[in-house]
């Protein structure tokens, strides 16, 4: 008589296949419905935080007509040389990003920079959309007080996209990105090449769209060991940015965030902030 008992080797391959299965599914939902928690990590401050830094500084509140409140630190100096509105990266609150911003104080400008919702002290619902009409507000608040050729935009890892994104549809002295990506979508299918990230994600940031739209100087800082943001990334954003008015300067050695450690940043720095 044959033998019909199904082959133990193919119990153990058809089990492992519907683990393997259930994994992958699993990995896909969490993707979609934590991808906030795996692309923000803002940490929280008190309404009635006090900040403290080295130099002047005013603490704005702006809301937006959605009903969120935005927390802002405008740095101020004597007869300064223009304004730097500064997007940070995706960790953190102001208490740190603040300190890191007075390297510009230091350098004779005014800087305004902002906590996006949900970090620090700003509140509100979040969306890629948001991030783009809250940057446009701090824009415009600063267009009543300075002249727009005066206004620097800067961006760092995050807050590229963003700062990208607002270079596009306004016209600022220039642009400045410290290790930007081509999206965020690009990086995610760096670090998920076999999950369909194109569907999952809701927060794209596609820099590599609006960078195509930036008529100012635009500088980008990357350095050539970063393991956050792939080297590659910034290069190909690099490939479609307006070559006369963009240039790439690669910090060897340098990873994710250390680019301020480095002698080749100070010197472009020294030029574009003089």
């Amino acid at each position: 008589m044959l033998n019909t008992a199904p082959n133990p080797l193919k119990r153990k391959l058809k089990k492992l296949l519907l683990v393997l299965i259930g994994l992958y599914v699993m990995i896909s939902a969490s993707l979609y419905f934590l991808q906030e928690k795996l692309l923000f990590f803002p940490t929280v401050l008190e309404q009635d935080y006090m900040f403290n830094f080295n130099h002047n500084f005013e603490e704005l509140n702006l809301k937006t007509d959605d009903g969120a409140k935005l927390n802002a630190i405008h740095f101020k100096v004597g007869n300064p040389k223009g304004v730097i509105l500064y997007f940070h990266g995706n960790a953190g609150d102001l208490s740190r990003w603040g300190t890191l911003a007075e390297f510009f104080v230091d350098k004779g400008y005014d800087v305004l920079i902002m906590d996006y919702r949900t970090y620090g002290k700003s509140i509100g619902k979040l969306s890629e959309a948001v991030f783009y009409t809250d940057a446009q507000l701090f824009y415009d608040y600063l267009k009543k007080q300075y002249d727009e050729k005066d206004i620097t935009l800067y961006g760092r890892s995050l807050g590229t996209g963003i700062a990208t994104n607002l270079a596009s549809k306004n016209k600022p002295k220039q642009l400045i990105l410290e290790t930007p990506y081509y999206s965020i979508l690009d990086v995610a299918k760096d670090r998920f090449p076999i999950f369909p990230v194109k569907k999952l994600l809701k927060y794209k940031f596609l820099s590599f769209e609006f960078i195509q739209k930036v008529s100012c100087p635009i500088t980008m800082f990357h350095g050539a060991q970063d393991d956050v943001v792939p080297y590659i990334s910034a290069q190909k954003l690099f490939g479609v940015a307006p070559k006369k008015q963009t240039t790439f300067v690669t910090i060897k050695g340098g990873n994710h965030n250390d680019l301020i450690n480095f002698e080749s940043y100070h010197n472009q720095i020294q030029e574009l902030l003089p």
